[in-house]
């Protein structure tokens, strides 16, 4: 039988992306070294737990090992921001639980991948230098984090260092000592935390301030003057330390609340970003937090990091509709779900149009442009030749709204209905599209049905709003289609669309695709709504798979589908919008705002 090395299994399973079904989030951990710096062998050093009085494991003692617990988000859209965490416990013993484990699933949380960091512990025993240990420690694991940011889906330059107590120590140590050269590194990978956490950390080795038993284990009992000035880390902040968020509580009794205060303070004199929160209570170890005003400090830092761009804000879904024929103008709702609707401003309109033939303002399909702006077109008149355009920066004061004269050019046209807008990321610029029936054209689809509208889709290209390409045509089915939303897909673009045949009758939704925004579009797909008409949709990706909203027009209600591995799931059921929705879309916004959009 071949005897596997488990810690180098462990090791490649993760490096290469293996999945480790079957084991815990733990035994996912990965050995940070391939060779130890500074280590001296010594068989009788092994690691053990530490251990409560119902046999509980609260800490982690005499660490050989060093290793790396990846807690990664699962979110693949974008780049995240990641942090190495240090659990304090005097540098005598790791709380590797409660203030490793449940921070890291914390952080996982609020979308930051997370690595909880099994650091030496330092000793004369397994050390040429203890004092150095822990440093390497956390230098390396910097750098492993940056060296496989493209791996793990991480953003290199959001690479933080999050400490408590000692780990506190360790963190502020990181983020001054970074360019200590204390090991032969592999490469010259940036051992710099882009940003630093120090939760009720030691700070100082100085006598009166610092915790005595943390000094003890790091430099001994008898550190001389310049190694004790040396790892006072409130002495080694200048201008390039990393931004800082400081928690410590008033009646700190392990750890004077000095040790947070002097080091903002150095912060402050050397103009490095930061900000502290001293609680009123909370004593030392409090973790997440128990009870008090300590319980807060991890939605401050929430906010900070928000802030500091470190992460993105959060986002709620909005809903742009009509009501009635659309004479009111625009109305919005908001779901923190994607499934549970609720009308803004109590159901009164945020704009009133003023352009086109009949002043309306129906179908109205807003998206956030590459420039920061929200843009917005809709139907202005069920007989005009254009449509209606108006920016905002909020979604609160619009632009003067525009009439877009997108089809005079065809003197039998008899309609511009259900523009939709969306933006090419590669070209930067935007395509407006609708549907219009031009007399004449496509007789073999045309019927006395429905008034005798025989739409096909329509679109320009402007990257200013100001000039417009001329207008061509984008989609033509061989069937009167109607309602196209198009959308950015992982492989090219994905248009939903209505086919608005009466007979035999369709009056279903279906979707196409295309590699390019402006096609060509493949052949519509068969039906994906149910035995019932349905139009206006609008997608969204939630969790990873597409939400697809549409008005079930002749039930006067909204219906929803959602994506699955197989197909797609009609979820009508489980949807509720304001009474009244008509043909909208829908967005994602910041949290920030909605707040001002409830306001109004």
């Amino acid at each position: 039988m071949i005897k596997v090395n488990k810690r180098l299994f462990f090791r490649i399973a993760f490096l290469v992306g293996f999945s480790l079904n079957g084991f815990s989030q733990e035994s996912a951990a990965f050995a940070l070294w391939d060779k130890v710096p500074g280590a001296i062998k010594n068989e009788a050093y092994k690691e053990e737990p530490r251990l409560d009085s119902k046999g509980n494991r609260t800490g982690i003692r005499k660490v050989t090992e060093p290793t790396l617990m990846p807690f990664l988000v699962e979110n693949k859209s974008s780049k995240n921001a990641a942090v190495v965490i240090c659990p304090g416990g005097g540098y005598s013993v790791l709380s590797i639980d409660k203030e490793g484990i449940k921070v890291a699933e914390w952080f996982n949380s609020i979308g930051v991948s997370a690595f909880v960091l099994k650091y030496r512990l330092p000793s004369d025993d397994i050390m040429k230098d203890k004092t150095v240990g822990p440093l390497q420690d956390a230098q390396e694991a910097i750098r492993v984090l940056r060296r496989n940011a493209e791996k793990w889906n991480l953003d290199a330059d959001k690479i933080g260092i999050i400490g408590f107590s000692a780990g506190g120590h360790l963190a502020a140590t990181a983020s001054t000592h970074y360019l200590d050269k204390v090991y032969d590194a592999k490469d010259d990978m940036s051992a710099r935390p882009d940003f630093s956490m120090l939760i009720y950390p030691v700070i100082s080795m100085e006598n009166g301030i610092t915790h005595n038993g943390s000094k003890e284990s790091l430099l001994g009992k008898t550190a001389s003057a310049d190694l004790i000035a040396n790892y006072s880390n409130e002495k080694e902040v200048n201008e390039n330390t990393p931004p800082t968020f400081l928690i410590h509580a008033t009646d700190d009794g392990a750890v004077p609340v000095e040790n947070s205060i002097n080091y903002y303070m150095a912060l402050k004199k050397n103009k490095v970003p930061a900000e502290m929160h001293i609680y009123q209570n909370g004593g030392h170890g409090f973790g997440l937090g128990v009870v008090g005003t300590n319980t807060d400090w991890p939605k401050a830092l929430e906010h900070w990091l928000t802030a500091n761009k470190i992460i993105a804000e959060k986002s709620v879904y909005l809903f742009s509709y009509f009501k009635g024929n659309g004479e009111d103008g625009l109305h919005f709702a908001y779901s923190e779900d994607g499934y549970k609707w609720q009308s803004l401003k109590n159901d009164a309109s945020f704009l009133t149009p003023e352009v086109g033939k009949d002043k309306l303002m129906r179908d109205p399909c807003i998206i956030k442009g590459g420039d920061g702006l929200y843009h917005m077109v809709w139907t202005v008149s069920w007989t005009d030749k254009g449509i209606g355009y108006a920016s905002s920066k909020d979604l609160i004061h619009w632009s003067k709204q525009e009439f877009l004269p997108v089809m005079t050019h065809e003197n039998g046209t008899r309609n511009t209905w259900a523009p939709e807008i969306t933006y090419d990321e590669e070209k930067k610029e935007y395509m407006i599209y609708w549907a219009s029936t031009v007399t004449g054209k496509f007789p073999e689809t045309q019927s006395t049905e429905d008034t005798g509208y025989n739409h096909r889709i329509y679109y320009t290209t402007t990257k200013d709003f100001k000039t417009y390409a001329p207008t061509k045509l984008l989609y033509e089915p061989s069937f009167n289609v109607i309602d196209s939303s198009i959308m950015k897909d992982d492989k090219g673009y994905i248009m939903f669309l209505k086919d608005e045949t009466k007979v035999p009758v369709q009056k279903n939704l279906k979707v196409a695709y295309s590699d390019k925004l402006t096609g060509p579009y493949s052949k519509a797909s068969t039906p994906i709504t149910g035995n019932y008409w349905a139009e206006g949709p609008t997608a969204i990706k939630i969790g990873g798979k597409w939400m697809v909203y549409f008005d079930k027009y002749r039930d006067h209600k909204y219906g929803a589908l959602k994506q699955t591995g197989t197909g797609w799931e009609d979820v009508s059921d489980k949807i509720s919008f304001p009474s009244g929705t008509r043909h909208g879309t829908v967005l994602e916004i910041p949290k920030s705002v909605l707040t001002q959009l409830m306001k109004q």
